[in-house]
């Protein structure tokens, strides 16, 4: 199939895009630069240039490639500041808004039949009830103040690409990424504040987060474009777990002292309201649905035995 990946260069692309030559498909690469283009040839796709926010550019741009398949991995995280997380995550709440439109935009223009589009699933899912959700479970509702432009950014997304019935439109919710050119990658600004004590466990630690290496994240993506169906899928590990659980254990693997413990008042004023919520009230997520409809199985299906390799 012809295959266009808006988002190519980052750390899902190039784990994603290989695979999808590699599985014989014709892949273009959207990119904003000449050094882009380069990058993209590099990993074995046609780039076409195109600013994901200039709807006019992004219709040529899928003009130009004439996929049967748009995948939209459109992100601008950097590091992120849980003090600040509405301005972490504002690039990207930009293109999971107006990038994510542009991008449907053009492929109605060019009939498109399946638009696959990146998901958050680590962060959103509602507070409340068991530990664990699936896809049917709401996202929060009522999220605090800092986190509530990130979840509304998500939902449009999700919105508008289930409820475009002119395509198969397909969520992919990953959870936390781990691996090459991620922020939990070996050498990492985050492994070394948990090696050096300085990511310490929130009150109880109970917030129960779900990972996903990003080579298998790619797998799963790879899946989606050859067999998908119209919906959403969780794209997680077999294994979601507490921070008071997984914290500790990492410490242990990266050869640190365990994770020092503070009262929720301390992680507060140390990590912001967004901070508390990650290390206690976040629940994880199913992936039966992924491994039951897409047949995919993560080869890293907990992140004890894929963050252990990596380190």
């Amino acid at each position: 199939m012809r295959v266009l990946v808006a988002g190519a260069t980052g750390a899902m692309g190039k784990e994603l895009v290989p695979r999808l030559v590699d599985a014989g498909h014709e892949v273009f690469a959207m990119v904003r630069s000449e050094s882009g283009k380069a990058r993209a040839s590099q990993l074995g796709a046609v780039p076409v240039i195109a600013d994901a926010l200039d709807r006019a550019q992004v219709e040529a741009a899928v003009r130009q490639a004439a996929p049967e398949v748009i995948v939209h991995q459109l992100t601008a995280i950097g590091h992120i500041d849980t003090r600040h997380f509405e301005r972490s995550f504002a690039a990207t709440d930009r293109l999971r808004i107006e990038g994510t439109d542009n991008l449907l935009a053009a492929a109605r223009a060019t009939g498109v039949r399946r638009f696959v589009a990146a998901s958050n699933g680590a962060f959103t899912y509602t507070r409340t009830g068991g530990p664990v959700k699936n896809e049917q479970d709401p996202l929060d509702r009522s999220p605090v103040s800092q986190m509530a432009s990130m979840i509304a950014a998500v939902e449009h997304l999700e919105k508008a690409v289930l409820g475009a019935a002119w395509t198969e439109g397909i969520v992919l919710r990953y959870g936390a990424f781990y691996g090459p050119g991620t922020s939990m990658a070996p050498g990492s600004a985050q492994l070394e504040m948990i090696r050096k004590r300085k990511f310490p466990v929130v009150g109880d630690g109970g917030g129960v987060w779900s990972f996903i290496h990003i080579a298998d994240a790619a797998e799963a993506t790879v899946a989606a474009v050859e067999n998908g169906g119209r919906g959403v899928y969780n794209i997680v590990d077999d294994d979601p777990a507490p921070v008071a659980e997984w914290l500790p254990e990492l410490a242990a693997m990266l050869g640190a002292k365990k994770p020092m413990r503070v009262p929720r008042f301390i992680g507060r004023l140390a990590a912001g309201e967004a901070g508390v919520v990650l290390m206690t009230e976040l629940r994880g997520a199913s992936n039966a649905k992924a491994k039951r409809e897409l047949g995919w199985q993560p080869a890293h299906p907990t992140w004890r035995q894929g963050l252990r390799v990596g380190m």
